[in-house]
């Protein structure tokens, strides 16, 4: 099984054929054919891989995905889903042969049950707008990416979102209750429930994080969480990224759970306090957010154990915020980090791995190391709580080389977090940034059981082919020269 540009391109007839079934199928403006307004389409947040597609469908009702689904598998034609596009890792890049299926027109929230703690929302929800519509009823809902004020739930449920919070309350999959998707044929399931378990197999664990490969998701119950009595940070400064990198283990093998925990190194504190103006402390080497929720005296007794902690690490500084104001403002900078290092650099590469945190202090220092030896910027920016790295390798697409230098320097950071016991993603997903370290991550058999697994939902590998999963050909050829190609 391989990707559809490995199998054959469309013929002139099928083109036709499907563009005049489209038509028939949405309003002449929810139909897009023409280049110009093919471009925003061509890559997601990943933007060194881009390709236009075939055309662009916006539905906008269930019966329309529904219908636009079976003709694309009538015809054979593959199917990329696109939420917001703001993915990391080109899980929304398009096929050159293939729709472009928006759920952006699925904008609506269906129902709050502030009894039973749960909202049943469209794909095209913003993650941060759910959090701001049960507010009101002292809920919000907790997997927060940094990108939350634009993502959708549909691409947090294919990629499996995580956020800074998510030590303590989960990633995506840790707070979805059940999702509605609809398959290649247009079949329409429901998969999970409202309870604490369902019958059969977990067929919801397996959508969620599976990449728009599987299905595409239609509605999601979401769970939403109190808002605790009482937040409050503590920012630490460290002289050394090692001693930081120890602090993180440090503070979990103290029996502490913070709501996040943080970590940026000095290039990173420096982009984001130029651009965010949060307080960071310019002088060290790399800062620790550690936070606390729940009652007062919960948050009393945790911060004071944090402190000691931190202080017994070896931290040169340690900061409480006071208040709400200044709890939200070091939060600000953490957020903003990616477009912080936009600012100082025509272009970078934002990598994922997950690392077992004992290794974070190792792992730091050999990402200095390549940075060296691939002649590239790198700031470290991650969710140190639970071991997700995420290097900004900064470059210009514009200078012969480095854009290939970059990959090959993110490529070793993956392939290092293996090494260490760790993964190659953490929330961002493979896509097809990370796809040939599958081949380093995974050993044939168990990637053979992958393509079983695509094949079961998917026979004619149809949704969001080429990503995710490499086929055994292409296996081959990165085993054997480190290289294969991308698509």
């Amino acid at each position: 099984m391989g990707n559809f540009d490995e199998h054959r391109e469309l013929a002139a007839a099928d083109i036709a054929r499907l563009i005049a079934g489209l038509r028939g199928i949405l309003p002449a403006e929810a139909l897009l054919v023409e280049q110009e307004d093919l471009q925003p389409y061509e890559c997601d947040g990943l933007t060194a891989y881009r390709q236009l597609p075939l055309l662009v469908a916006l539905p906008q009702t269930e019966a329309q995905v529904v219908a636009v689904l079976k003709l694309c598998h009538e015809l054979r034609v593959p199917v990329v889903a696109r939420g917001a596009g703001t993915g990391l890792s080109g899980g929304a890049t398009p096929v050159k042969h293939g729709v472009v299926l928006s759920l952006a027109k699925f904008m609506r929230i269906l129902d709050i049950d502030s009894v039973a703690r749960t909202a049943r929302v469209q794909p095209g929800v913003r993650n941060l707008s759910i959090s701001e519509a049960v507010a009101p009823y002292g809920l919000y809902y907790a997997p927060d990416p940094s990108s939350q004020i634009a993502c959708t739930i549909g691409g947090n449920v294919a990629e499996n979102s995580g956020g800074v919070h998510c030590l303590k309350y989960g990633l995506t999959v840790h707070n979805v209750l059940s999702v509605r998707v609809a398959l290649i044929d247009g079949t329409v399931v429901e998969i999970g429930s409202g309870a604490l378990d369902s019958p059969g197999y977990d067929l919801l664990a397996l959508m969620i994080g599976s990449e728009g490969m599987l299905g595409v998701v239609l509605e999601a119950t979401v769970k939403l969480t109190p808002k605790p009595l009482l937040a409050q940070v503590v920012m630490a400064s460290f002289d050394d990224v090692v001693k930081a990198g120890n602090a993180v283990a440090d503070i979990i093998s103290a029996g502490i759970i913070p709501a996040g925990l943080e970590m940026m190194d000095k290039p990173a504190t420096h982009a984001v306090e130029d651009f965010v103006h949060a307080g960071y402390d310019l002088n060290a080497q790399a800062i620790l957010l550690a936070e606390s929720d729940g009652t007062p005296e919960e948050v009393a007794e945790e911060i004071a154990a944090m402190c000691a902690v931190l202080e017994k690490s070896g931290a040169t500084d340690i900061r409480v915020s006071h208040d709400e104001a200044e709890r939200l403002k070091f939060w600000a900078g953490r957020k903003a980090a990616f477009p912080a290092v936009g600012r100082i650099t025509p272009d970078y590469l934002c990598m994922d791995g997950t690392i077992p945190r004992k290794h974070l202090a190792h792992v730091l220092t050999r990402i200095a190391e390549l940075s060296e030896e691939y002649h590239l910027r790198c700031a470290n920016v991650f969710h140190a709580g639970d071991g997700n790295l995420h290097p900004l390798i900064m470059f210009d697409a514009n200078v012969e080389g480095e854009v290939e230098r970059a990959t090959a320097y993110g490529g070793k950071i993956l392939e290092l977090s293996v090494e260490v016991g760790g993964t190659i993603t953490g929330e961002h997903g493979v896509g097809i940034e990370k796809v040939n370290q599958m081949c380093v991550q995974f050993s044939k058999e168990e990637l053979a059981a992958f393509h079983g697994v695509k094949a079961a939902f998917d026979e004619h590998t149809l949704l969001n082919p080429g990503k995710a999963v490499p086929t055994p050909r292409r296996c081959s050829e990165y085993r054997l020269t480190g290289t294969a190609k991308n698509g």
